[in-house]
This record gives C-alpha cells, sequence and structure tokens, in this order.
C-alpha cells in the first residue's frame, strides 16, 4: 500500500458511512478531538482567526461558517476564544452525516452560538456572501480532486472576507505516525487514520486546488503535525467581486 505515496490512493473512510454503528462513531469523534486538542490542530485554525481579528472591532458580531463540521470541536473552540477577545462569534456547522449532526448537536446544546444543520457540503442551503468566514478542518482529504475544488470555490463564494481550509499533507513521516499513534484506538479510528494520509494531498496539489478554485488570496500555511493551512482575507475588490 506504501509503494507509491506520490499519488493520491482513494478509499472510503468508515466513519463516512451512513450504517457506521453510532456509539463507536462517538468514540471516534471524541479521539479526534483529542487529538486536536493535543497537537494544536484546532489552535492552527485559531491562529488565523487571531490573525484576522486585528481587523475587528470589539463587540463586533462575526459570522462563520464551518463546513463537515464532525463534533463541532472547532465552532466551540472559536465562540470561547471570541468570548475571551471580546467579539460576538456565531458559528453555523454543516455536516452531511446524521449521527455525526446527532453527536455535534449534543456537544453545543448549550452553546447559544452555535447552530448546526445537518447538509451537504457540495449542495450548500446558503446564499454566496452569507457569512464573514468560511472554515472546514480535516474535509478535504475526504473528497475527490473535483470535489475538493467545488468546496473551496463554494467556500471563497460564502464568505464576505476570507476562508480558513486546514487538511493533513501526504507524506510517509505522517503515516508511520499516526499508523503508531492510533494502535490502542478502536478499529475505525485504526482503518480511517491511515486511509486519511493516503488520500490526503501534497503541496503541490494543495496549490493547484487552491488556483483552479480561484481563491488566490488564500495562502499556503505549513503547521505542526504534517498539516497544511489555507487561510487568507479578501482584497476590497474580491469581497466586492463575492
Amino acid at each position: 500500500m506504501l509503494s507509491s505515496l506520490t499519488t493520491r490512493q482513494r478509499e472510503a473512510e468508515w466513519m463516512d458511512a451512513d450504517g457506521v454503528d453510532a456509539r463507536e462513531l462517538r468514540k471516534s469523534l471524541r479521539f479526534i478531538r483529542q487529538v486536536n486538542a493535543l497537537f494544536g490542530y484546532t489552535r492552527a485554525t485559531l491562529s488565523h482567526l487571531a490573525r484576522f481579528s486585528r481587523g475587528w472591532r470589539r463587540g463586533e458580531r462575526i459570522e462563520i461558517v464551518d463546513l463537515a463540521t464532525g463534533s463541532a470541536d472547532v465552532p466551540l473552540a472559536i465562540v470561547r476564544w471570541g468570548e475571551r477577545r471580546g467579539f460576538d462569534v456565531r458559528v453555523v456547522g454543516i455536516d452531511r452525516h446524521e449521527k455525526t449532526v446527532h453527536a455535534a448537536r449534543d456537544a453545543t446544546v448549550n452553546e447559544p452560538r452555535i447552530r448546526i444543520v445537518q447538509g451537504d457540503a457540495l449542495r450548500l442551503p446558503f446564499d454566496a456572501g452569507s457569512f464573514d468566514y468560511a472554515i472546514c478542518s480535516m474535509f478535504l482529504h475526504h473528497l475527490s480532486d473535483q470535489e475538493a475544488e467545488a468546496v473551496l470555490r463554494a467556500m471563497g463564494a460564502l464568505s464576505r472576507r476570507g476562508i480558513i481550509a486546514a487538511d493533513l499533507l501526504r507524506h510517509r513521516r505522517a503515516h508511520a505516525w499516526i499508523s503508531l499513534f492510533t494502535l490502542a484506538a478502536n478499529p475505525i479510528v485504526r482503518h480511517d487514520a491511515r486511509i486519511s494520509v493516503r488520500q490526503a494531498f501534497s503541496k503541490p496539489e494543495v496549490l493547484a486546488l487552491r488556483e483552479r478554485a480561484g481563491i488566490g488570496f488564500a495562502g499556503y500555511h505549513r503547521h505542526f503535525g504534517h498539516r497544511f493551512v489555507l487561510a487568507g482575507e479578501k482584497t476590497g475588490r474580491e469581497r466586492y467581486a463575492g
């Protein structure tokens, strides 16, 4: 299977299956939350929001959409971050998977600043310019090249100000590391973690997706743990065009 990581090796992830066991799914989502917190993957997204927030006004309402929100750990981190800094941040989390949506709603039941919507990121139920920022985390590698391009293009259209798209990079060291790290995890995590790396994008592929999606304003940033982030704000002309 590792004979060639120079190309993407597409394979379905078990967490994405409609028939996945709900209890095992929640265990997997909990593991992902722990990994995100332990290795600072959520903080990578927050670091770019912090950069953008230099232009925000205290008390300003900021509206964000999070595509493929999972268990909504990123939206929860964002609204708490915003509260500490005096911003009125509201997040709509969207996910296709019904059982994942239930888990996200349970996690955010006491957080009125987050709304969870069931929907397909490839057929979004929102108009262009509906949000200040569009974000996603660990989503693009689940998609075909054409779908990933479409999602990035949609993020650019949805957002009035900018985007943040965070994901894995395909790399042999990343595959070896994740294989060791998930040895004690449940079968879904062990399977999907390896698949995720094999079907992740390389840097040249990410840059090509960015250009085809027409989001050249989003800079490429490398982060710890074989992660990348495409993040940027639109110029005045791009905001007007959007």
